[in-house]
Order: structure tokens, then C-alpha cells, then sequence
């Protein structure tokens, strides 16, 4: 099987995987407790008036029939209109979508550089006072509360030091920088908006370092078991006996097969960034996709629940196919074993 056949097939499986997380969250939302329509309507509508609101909303029809609805409009780019805000469920997509993937991109930016980094001189200097110390904070990075981390950093570096501010993605006092991508770390350098940029910066950095501290722990443990692999091999010991330079070593030839294999869990970490976003951006009040999502999901309003998973479950499937891409790409042996298949 060609390479180019298995981007083809894996990207295919995209499609039944959605369709049946459609399937799931659609029935999941249906039997969780409450009315939707009474909590559109308020305590004060009349028994009449929540009666009327259900069959335009299409509840009072059987289940399969809802699900072919929905399947129908989703056919035409609908994804419904939200209860709450009263409008199209993808309009308010658009809207959140891009604060949630700033905040992620930028978390996963922080764990990569930090965390290799952090492999790359544990195993460097293995089985020393460093690689014991970092092995340590690893083991914390890994186990320590998102919300906990979130909150203390809250107290410690805002409340306490006064260093960085707590909630929002800009100051209220600042302008945020024209709309070109929604992501206002970029758009305000596109637009050469400083002011805005290092407004931005200032309330990114404390939801993405708590946001990234777990996956940095992971980086680093699978980097320096890479790399302390790497150094076992014949080519890496003959090259040493030969009088190369273990730093020429490390970051001209290691480092790139240890990096293929900490390649693998960057997809499943991004799983674990938008599993984290939902605490994250409630905690530190961020304005973005997951924490409309929970209101969506108190609310009872369905369609924005549907839509929201289904968004992020595309999201998710994406960024793996493309680690599957990259990781193919940066093995060569990967595709040498598919072309013999």
C-alpha cells in the first residue's frame, strides 16, 4: 500500500467516526434530565406557551425522527440554532472557536519547546542531581489539578505579585486589534497593534502554562526515554569512540529520532488540551469555545451541545491525521513498511 493510499483511507475514517460521536451525543443529550424548552422560556411561561416551543423546536416527534432532522440540516451546513443565543449554532462556532484554538496552539507551543528541552537535558545529564530534580517535578507536573494549579496561580501571580491579569483575552480599557483570523495574539501583529499584542500576551500566559504543565511533564519523560535510547545505539556509541562531540551527537542525530517518537502523543496531548480548555477557560474566565460549551451543556440547549462536540471532535480527528502525515514523513521506515505491505 502506497503512502499516499493510507492518507487517503485515514482520512476517510473520519467520516463513520463522526457520524457515530453524532449518534452518541445526540442520544446522550436527549435523556439528560430538564426540559429545554422550559429553560428557554423561563419559570414565568405558561405550560401552553413551553408546549408550543417544543413542537417548533421538534421534541414532541420520536427519537429517530429528531435524528434524522438534525442529520438532514447538518447535511445543509446547519448545525441548528442555540437556545440561548438565538442564533445559528455555527455562527457562534466561529465565534469562540478561535479564542479555545489560540489558547491550545499556544499551550502546545509552550510543552513542545519546554518540554523537549527539559528531555534533552535530563538525559544528557543522567542519573545527576538535575535528572533526579526534574524527574521529580515530572512526576508533580503529571498528578498536580488543573483547577488547583489554576487558582494558585491566580493568587501567587495576580492577586499576590501583581504581575499578570486573571481573566479576558485583552485589557477592557484596550481596543481589540480588526478581525483578520480571530486569534489576537496574531491579528494584532498583522494589524502592528503592540499595545494590543502584549495586552493579549499578558492574560495568554497564565491559562497556557496552566493549561501545558501536565504535557510538558509528559514531553520530557518521553523525549529523554527516547533520547537515552538513541544513545544505546551502535552508531551513536561507535561516533562517540571516535571522538565526536556528544552535544554534535545529541542535537545533530538524536534528537531527530527521539523527537519522531514524542511526535506520536503530541495528537493524544491535544485531546488532553481540549478535555483541559473546558476547566481552564472556566477558571480564568476565558471567552472560548468550551466554556460555551458548558453553558450550553447547563442550559440544556441541545444543539449548541451537539455542535460544540462535533466541532471539536473534527478538530481532534484533523490534528491527528496530521501527526499520522508528520510522523511518516520524519520516519522514513514507516513508509518503506506501508509500500512493502
Amino acid at each position: 500500500m502506497k503512502y499516499r493510499d493510507f492518507i487517503i483511507r485515514r482520512s476517510l475514517q473520519i467520516i463513520p467516526t463522526l457520524f457515530g460521536l453524532l449518534i452518541l451525543i445526540f442520544f446522550i443529550s436527549r435523556i439528560l434530565p430538564g426540559d429545554p424548552a422550559r429553560l428557554a422560556l423561563g419559570p414565568e411561561a405558561t405550560k401552553e406557551q413551553v408546549e408550543a416551543l417544543r413542537r417548533r423546536l421538534g421534541l414532541d416527534k420520536p427519537f429517530f425522527i429528531q435524528f434524522l432532522v438534525y442529520v438532514e440540516q447538518l447535511l445543509r451546513g446547519s448545525l441548528g440554532t442555540s437556545l440561548y443565543t438565538y442564533r445559528d449554532v455555527m455562527e457562534d462556532v466561529l465565534v469562540y472557536f478561535p479564542a479555545t484554538f489560540e489558547l491550545i496552539t499556544f499551550s502546545m507551543i509552550i510543552a513542545v519547546i519546554v518540554g523537549t528541552l527539559l528531555g534533552i537535558v535530563t538525559a544528557a545529564k543522567r542519573n545527576t542531581w538535575v535528572d533526579h530534580i526534574f524527574r521529580i517535578l515530572a512526576f508533580s507536573g503529571v498528578s498536580m489539578p488543573r483547577f488547583w494549579l489554576g487558582i494558585m496561580l491566580q493568587i501567587i501571580i495576580a492577586y499576590q505579585l501583581g504581575l499578570l491579569p486573571t481573566t479576558g483575552r485583552i485589557d477592557p480599557f484596550i481596543e481589540p486589534p480588526k478581525h483578520v483570523t480571530g486569534l489576537y495574539l496574531v491579528d494584532s501583529l498583522l494589524c502592528f497593534n503592540m499595545e494590543a499584542f502584549i495586552s493579549s500576551l499578558k492574560h495568554i500566559i497564565l491559562p497556557a502554562f496552566t493549561l501545558a504543565l501536565s504535557p510538558i511533564a509528559q514531553i520530557m519523560r518521553i523525549v529523554r526515554a527516547s533520547m537515552l535510547e538513541e544513545m544505546e545505539k551502535d552508531y551513536f556509541l561507535v561516533a562517540k569512540a571516535n571522538g565526536l562531540p556528544e552535544n554534535i551527537l545529541i542535537y545533530k542525530y538524536t534528537l531527530r529520532n527521539a523527537f519522531s517518537a514524542a511526535l506520536t502523543i503530541i495528537g493524544l496531548l491535544y485531546g488532553y488540551f481540549l478535555a483541559g480548555a473546558f476547566v481552564v477557560e472556566t477558571v480564568f474566565s476565558w471567552p472560548g469555545l468550551a466554556k460555551y460549551g458548558i453553558r450550553a451543556l447547563l442550559y440544556k440547549d441541545f444543539n449548541a451541545v451537539i455542535g460544540v462536540t462535533l466541532v471539536i471532535g473534527l478538530f481532534y480527528s484533523l490534528v491527528n491525521l496530521v501527526v499520522d502525515i508528520l510522523y511518516g514523513y520524519l520516519d522514513p521506515r514507516i513508509r518503506l513498511r506501508m509500500e512493502v505491505k
